[in-house]
């Protein structure tokens, strides 16, 4: 597998990679350079045309596939194959960038995460679908497609999804998820070559796993754990994974033992991994 914002032979840079190369230029890591390359792109789409806008959308998708097959990972071994999961999970993802908004000063990630997660544990609950979308949104996709239709030619433009929404008198949700099911169900060769001088094929734009992207996701889903601890715990757990103190140093700082600092820490992480277990059931 290449890995990610890569050519197996070395070769050109998709737009993507550009982006990011210019933000690595700056000393950040890959996952900070995720991080400010998606929040770029949002701020072009603010200010772009219907045609520049959905090319946008999708550059945002591509940039953070790695982080849905992530999500998707960790439900593994539950009698899904991956492919599904991380079909699932993309599908999270759709709903995420075209639900974000960053105008509200939220950092994507901690937005799609838990819209990502929360569409994988929706579809271990219904269970309704395999690779299709649920019966309700293959009913509404015909809807949908008039809706546009019709629109196209009111408004001389493409409709933006409230404006289906609205038009039909259905939830927004709705429409965003009979959207992004045909897209994401739309099967397409890896060999396809996706750039117009035919050199670069899908297969090369693919990201492999990305380790750190796991301590993203596990970042963003502990936050709100970690809110809930009482004041001494969080900051022995400061001390000892921000600032890399020992268990004596930390012991002299809290006015314990050292013995009584190692049991807490075992206690609360333990507390900790049993609420991601949960989480993720």
């Amino acid at each position: 597998m290449v890995p990610w914002g890569r050519r197996a032979n070395g070769g050109g840079r998709s737009h993507e990679d550009g982006r990011v190369a210019h933000v690595d230029a700056q000393g950040m890591s890959e996952t900070d350079a995720r991080r400010e390359a998606t929040a770029r792109l949002f701020t072009e789409m603010t200010h772009a045309g219907e045609e520049q806008r959905q090319r946008l959308r999708e550059e945002v998708i591509r940039l953070n596939m790695p982080v849905a097959t992530s999500i998707a990972m960790r439900y593994r071994g539950r009698g899904e194959s991956i492919d599904d999961l991380v079909q699932v999970a993309s599908l999270g993802l759709v709903k995420a960038v075209d639900g974000y908004d960053p105008g509200r000063g939220r950092d994507f990630l901690a937005y799609a995460v838990p819209t990502i997660s929360g569409e994988v544990k929706r579809h271990f609950r219904d269970r309704g679908w395999d690779i299709r979308p649920p019966r309700r949104i293959q009913e509404l996709r015909a809807s949908v497609e008039a809706a546009q239709e019709v629109l196209v030619q009111r408004l001389d433009r493409s409709p933006t999804v409230s404006e289906v929404a609205r038009y039909l008198d259905v939830d927004i949700e709705d429409v965003t998820e009979c959207l992004a099911s045909v897209e994401l169900y739309h099967v397409r060769s890896v060999d396809q070559q996706v750039d117009s001088a035919g050199e670069l094929s899908l297969a090369e734009t693919l990201g492999g796993p990305d380790p750190r992207l796991e301590h993203v996701v596990d970042s963003v889903s502990l936050r709100p754990l970690l809110k809930q601890l009482p004041p001494r715990d969080k900051r022995i757990l400061s001390l000892r994974f921000d600032h890399g103190w020992t268990q004596s140093q930390i012991a002299d700082d809290v006015g314990v033992t050292q013995m009584q600092v190692s049991r807490l820490l075992s206690q609360v992480l333990a507390k900790l991994r049993r609420q991601l277990d949960a989480e993720a059931a």
